[in-house]
């Protein structure tokens, strides 16, 4: 039970409070490029690891750039890189990537009920329920 449990008090604030840290920017600017989203795809698709050559293959895009793409991914914690010999190999971090997108959404529907902004949208400032004329 939380502090607004017990008290009986419901404020829009602190049930939102833990929003702010789940809206990484660093995590919607890597998933903001079509680019970076198709190479994480690609990695997905080989359900293994991969060198950043074999994830560039096919792209259409310069390995440099490639590589400037998979170190936003990696600095955003959706990919780990790791490098062995002369090759950088990655690999999708799955569980990081789900639970962050997990508690991201969690975190949306405590602060932002979804039946609750549908019946506060049909609501006038009356209070009785709008119907909408078809």
């Amino acid at each position: 039970m939380n502090k607004n449990e017990k008290s009986g008090t419901d404020s829009g604030a602190s049930c939102c409070s833990g929003l702010s840290g789940l809206l990484s920017p660093r995590l919607f600017k890597a998933l903001s490029d079509p680019k970076r989203v198709s190479l994480l795809v690609r990695l997905a698709e080989e359900r293994c690891s991969c060198t950043v050559s074999q994830i560039a293959e096919g792209s259409g895009v310069d390995l440099s750039v490639v590589s400037r793409h998979l170190a936003i991914l990696r600095e955003a914690g959706i990919i780990k890189c790791e490098k062995r010999g002369k090759e950088v190999w990655c690999d999708i971090q799955t569980d990081t990537l789900a639970r962050i997108l997990r508690d991201l959404a969690d975190a949306l529907e405590a602060c932002c009920p979804p039946e609750l902004k549908s019946a506060e949208r049909k609501r006038p400032a009356t209070g009785k329920v709008q119907r909408r004329k078809t």
